[in-house]
């Protein structure tokens, strides 16, 4: 049974994003709101459009796909004419991209009020970024932790700052390998291990953001949206009785309960179920007592769905320095 720390205890796993955003209307009206990973048809894309039925003052819609962005973008506008939007061209799998995405976040005027990481590959075959990193740790985290903290003086100079990672209870299958990011170079590389890595590296990356910069009143969180069908399982769909056999063996060699599981067990969620929990995540006030959390169905995650080393504190500042290592930058406050 989750425990309640949101405005409102009844919301669930079939709470609508748009039941949410309606009842957190008034947080959501004014605010300055960016966004990574935005193609039609997912998480992200459909957070902003939900989002813009509350007049929030910009949208900013960030992804490495201009065809994708723009979609997304005249669908907004399409549906909400007054709310302004902006497009932002966003490569998470290269330093180099990501350090360009932010200089010109910096160069406008306003602040950010709130940021959502929720662009994400899962469960990819064995590949490499453009800086020589496992696909899933260096897209999925270290993209999202470089463009976080470049960023951050505008995210700071918002009088409510609010960060957003948008994880999973895939973290489950694995903790961060200190010693092996990459998998002995792909040589041992299991995908929903690596899936597993990145995902607890997201909800070590909100831990560390809530101690470091708590005291600045910047509040961040973690979440998992459920099991939906979107673009996110682009490597999985072709093959899912495969893909969920290797999954069901790597949650039987772990121990987790889900090694109990079978195919027709997964309680699937509609994409706007899936969304709810990122606008709890977003807007909720309640939370601001609770800062650094991980969340399920729009409330905290009852103990038995998140792994403690996902929450470690000391965990989460290790994770912080060694990727401060990986960007060749640190980022002190």
């Amino acid at each position: 049974m989750s425990k309640s720390i949101t405005s409102n205890p009844s919301f669930g796993a079939e709470t609508s994003a748009e039941e949410v955003a309606a009842s957190l209307s008034s947080h959501i009206t004014g605010k300055v709101i960016l966004v990574t990973g935005v193609t039609p048809g997912g998480l992200g894309a459909h957070f902003v459009e939900v989002s813009a039925a509350h007049k929030p003052k910009l949208l900013i819609l960030a992804g490495r796909d201009p065809s994708k962005l723009a979609e997304s973008t005249k669908a907004i506008e399409s549906a909400h004419p007054d709310v302004k939007t902006r497009a932002l061209e966003l490569d998470l799998s290269s330093q180099a991209k990501v350090r360009k995405a932010a200089e010109e976040v910096l160069s406008w005027s306003e602040p950010i009020d709130l940021l959502v990481n929720n662009a994400a590959i899962m469960a990819a075959p064995y590949q490499k970024t453009v800086d020589g990193l496992e696909s899933q740790f260096g897209t999925n985290h270290i993209g999202h932790f470089l463009f976080t903290n470049l960023i951050m003086p505008k995210i700071l100079q918002s009088k409510s700052p609010r960060i957003v990672n948008v994880s999973s209870s895939g973290h489950r299958l694995s903790a961060i390998r200190w010693d092996d990011l990459d998998f002995k170079d792909g040589k041992e590389y299991n995908k929903w291990a690596a899936y597993g890595q990145a995902k607890t590296a997201n909800i070590l990356f909100s831990v560390a953001l809530a101690e470091k910069l708590g005291s600045k009143g910047l509040t961040a969180f973690s979440l998992h949206p459920g099991v939906i069908s979107t673009n996110l399982a682009r490597f999985v769909s072709e093959s899912m009785e495969k893909d969920f056999a290797e999954l069901h063996e790597l949650d039987k060699q772990l121990g987790n309960k889900e090694g109990n599981a079978s195919l027709s067990d997964i309680k699937w969620k509609t994409l706007t179920q899936g969304t709810a929990t990122h606008v709890v995540a977003a807007f909720d006030p309640a939370l601001a007592r609770h800062n650094g959390v991980f969340l399920i169905d729009c409330q905290l995650a009852p103990d038995d769905d998140i792994k403690p080393y996902a929450l470690d504190k000391t965990n989460a500042e290790r994770l912080w320095k060694l990727s401060e290592d990986i960007v060749g930058q640190k980022f002190t406050y």
